[in-house]
């Protein structure tokens, strides 16, 4: 069973045969996956825009933009068949929304011990934080802002608060994101009374009055990473008032790639058992704010769509599929 976009705002699941696994190939059971609701949202209202189909597609993507598409990222399983080190393992694969799949054994990663399965969903997320601090290089010290405390924010505010000295800030529109933030150990700040002079302003808001707080909070000559992806829609962004003047960048960061400083001796295999490990930290439970049975999938996701609610990641259970 599995989950497709059928057209834009339709979900449906499906049966689909599948093969017995080859040499080199896992046959995984689904425990968990989770919906990355953000990106998940506009694949599902069918806004990924044409020039940016290629580039967005999921590892195991079948379909096509804007559908019928089986798109998802965020699966967690155990191995039923597969080489014997692997066998009976649980492991994270960015693949889509099924109830048992095949794919190669070297997409798998073993989830250690001490992460239980369904907080291993967030490893993909996880993952994409620690590219976007890659990509940022904080130093000791340093005082961060993060505009946007969604899956991405959150994950990122929890990993740069680890650094020593480091003053990490969430803003968010939402205040109930004021409990999150209490148990990821940081500040949490409405957007009109968001700190300034900031030495570091990350930007996972998706929003383009994220980017523009972004512009007006951060130190002279300061750097802001632009890690939201809009989709198709337009940013307008204040470029004539002070922004030559205070000599500020703004970086992009995507997960797609290592970063260069990075890429010569990290391969995303690498990373991605990195965040696995760093899951051990028992915070990240906070940010699984819901769940529902597969059963459930396509209306769940056409809700979550159209009003996201308090939702910072939606699991779906297919332990009974």
């Amino acid at each position: 069973m599995a989950f497709w976009v059928e057209e834009p705002g339709v979900g449906a699941l499906r049966r689909l045969p599948l093969a017995a696994p080859a040499h080199g190939e896992v046959l995984v059971r689904t425990l968990f996956t989770g919906v990355s609701r953000g990106t998940e949202s506009t694949v599902f209202a069918g806004r990924v825009p044409e020039g940016q189909r290629a580039l967005m597609r999921a590892p195991f993507q079948e379909g096509e933009f804007p559908g019928p598409v089986k798109y998802g990222y965020l699966n967690v399983g155990v191995v039923e068949q597969g080489p014997p080190e692997l066998t009976g393992r649980t492991v994270f694969t960015l693949f889509p929304h099924q109830s048992v799949f095949v794919a190669p054994a070297s997409a798998v990663v073993p989830v250690p011990e001490a992460v239980p399965p369904r907080r291993a969903v967030l490893a993909g997320v996880v993952e994409t934080a620690v590219n976007i601090l890659w990509d940022a290089a904080p130093l000791v010290g340093d005082r961060i802002t993060v505009v946007g405390a969604g899956m991405v924010g959150c994950c990122v505010a929890r990993l740069a608060r680890g650094l020593p000295g480091t003053d990490v800030t969430l803003v968010d529109v939402e205040p109930s994101r004021r409990r999150i933030a209490d148990a990821l150990g940081v500040h949490v700040s409405a957007p009109e009374s968001a700190p300034h002079d900031r030495d570091l302003v990350i930007n996972t808001s998706g929003s383009e009055a994220g980017l523009r707080l972004a512009l007006q909070t951060v130190v002279t000559e300061g750097v802001i990473i632009e890690a939201s992806w809009y989709g198709d829609r337009g940013v307008s962004l204040p470029l004539g008032e002070d922004f030559h003047s205070r000599r500020l960048t703004i970086r992009s960061s995507q997960v797609g790639v290592v970063p260069p400083a990075r890429r010569d001796r990290r391969s995303t295999t690498d990373r991605l058992a990195l965040a696995l490990d760093l899951l051990r930290d028992p915070a990240f439970d906070d940010l699984l704010t819901g769940e529902s049975s597969w059963r459930t999938l396509p209306d769940m996701l056409a809700q979550l769509s159209a009003d996201p609610g308090d939702t910072i990641c939606h699991t779906i259970d297919w332990r009974d599929a």
